[in-house]
C-alpha cells in the first residue's frame, strides 16, 4: 500500500453537471468505488481470525438489525481516495446504529458515520505500519473511538481509546482482557482449536469473563445440554423401573401394601371402652 499522506486539504467538488474522473456519479457512492485490489491475505490463519471475529459477533447479535460488522473492506473516509488509490482497509471493523445490511465497501460519507472499533491483525509487512501511520489515520482523520490489534502468530495484543482527540492505551482488566466501552464487551486472547487449526487466537468474551462462543460451539453446546436432559430422564426411568420391581417382589410375599389408619373421624364412631367405676 502506498504511504498515505495524513494531511488533505479538502478539495473543491467538480461543478455542477461534472463527476470526478473515472466515475459516474459525485460524491461516489460505495456500488461505484473499488472494493477489492487483488491482494490476498497474509496467511490463512489470518483469514481465520478475521473470521472468528466477524462470524462470532454476528451470530452473537442475531436479534439487532442496527449494526455492521465487516472484514477485509475498504474505508473511504476521503473522496481523494479514489483519485489517489489511498485505499485503507480494516481487517475487522463494527459500526453501531447504522441499518444491518450488505455492503461492499463502507463510505462513511454515505453512511454518515465510521467505525466505532476497528481491529488490525500483523504481519511481518504491516506491523509496523499498523502500529503508527495506519494507528494515526484512524486517531487523527477518522476519528475510531476505539482501536486494536493483533498478532495470530506473536500474540502480540495492544487497544487504545480515543480521548481528547488521542489514543490513549487501554490497560487489561482483572480477567486479563481489553474492554470495548463502544461495544460493551472485551476482547481477550484464547488457547484452542478454530478453523481446524490450534492456535491462540483473539475472541470476543463478556464483561464477566465468559468467551463468546461461535456458532458451531453454541451448536455443540446446545447439543450437549441435550444429551445431559435424555441422560437424566433415562435415569429417572430406571429408578422409577426398579422401584416398580421391588413393589411387585413384595407383593408376591406379602401381598398387597396395607391401608393407611383411618382418620380421627372413623376413631369417634368405634365402641367406647367400660369406664373405670371410681371409688369412694
Amino acid at each position: 500500500m502506498e504511504e498515505m499522506n495524513l494531511i488533505i486539504p479538502p478539495q473543491p467538488l467538480p461543478p455542477p453537471g461534472e463527476v470526478a474522473p473515472g466515475l459516474d456519479a459525485w460524491p461516489p457512492t460505495g456500488d461505484e468505488l473499488p472494493y477489492s485490489d487483488g491482494v490476498p491475505r497474509e496467511s490463512h490463519r489470518h483469514v481465520q481470525q478475521m473470521l472468528l471475529l466477524v462470524s462470532t459477533l454476528q451470530e452473537y447479535w442475531a436479534e439487532r438489525q442496527d449494526f455492521f460488522v465487516g472484514g477485509n473492506m475498504f474505508l473511504y473516509f476521503n473522496v481523494e481516495q479514489q483519485r489517489k488509490n489511498d485505499f485503507v482497509g480494516p481487517d475487522v471493523f463494527v459500526v453501531q446504529d447504522v441499518p444491518r445490511r450488505d455492503r461492499k465497501s463502507w463510505v462513511i460519507w454515505q453512511e454518515g458515520k465510521g467505525p466505532d472499533v476497528v481491529i488490525e491483525l500483523l504481519s511481518e509487512s504491516t506491523a509496523e505500519y499498523d502500529r503508527t501511520e495506519k494507528k494515526l489515520i484512524y486517531q487523527d482523520r477518522v476519528r475510531v473511538p476505539e482501536y486494536f490489534y493483533y498478532d495470530p502468530y506473536s500474540g502480540e495484543f495492544a487497544g487504545f481509546l480515543l480521548q481528547r482527540g488521542r489514543y490513549r492505551p487501554i490497560q487489561p482488566d482483572a480477567h486479563g482482557q481489553l474492554v470495548s466501552e463502544q461495544l460493551n464487551l472485551a476482547l481477550r486472547r484464547w488457547d484452542g482449536e478454530y478453523g481446524g487449526e490450534f492456535a491462540t487466537w483473539l475472541r470476543w468474551a463478556t464483561l464477566n469473563g465468559q468467551v463468546i462462543p461461535t456458532p458451531a460451539e453454541a451448536a455443540r453446546a446446545a447439543q450437549r445440554q441435550a444429551e445431559v436432559a435424555q441422560q437424566q430422564a433415562e435415569a429417572a426411568q430406571q429408578r422409577a423401573s426398579e422401584l416398580e420391581a421391588v413393589l411387585a417382589r413384595y407383593r408376591e410375599q406379602f401381598g398387597e401394601l396395607p391401608e393407611a389408619t383411618g382418620s380421627k373421624t372413623d376413631r369417634k364412631k368405634q365402641p367406647a371402652g367400660r369406664k373405670r367405676k371410681s371409688r369412694r
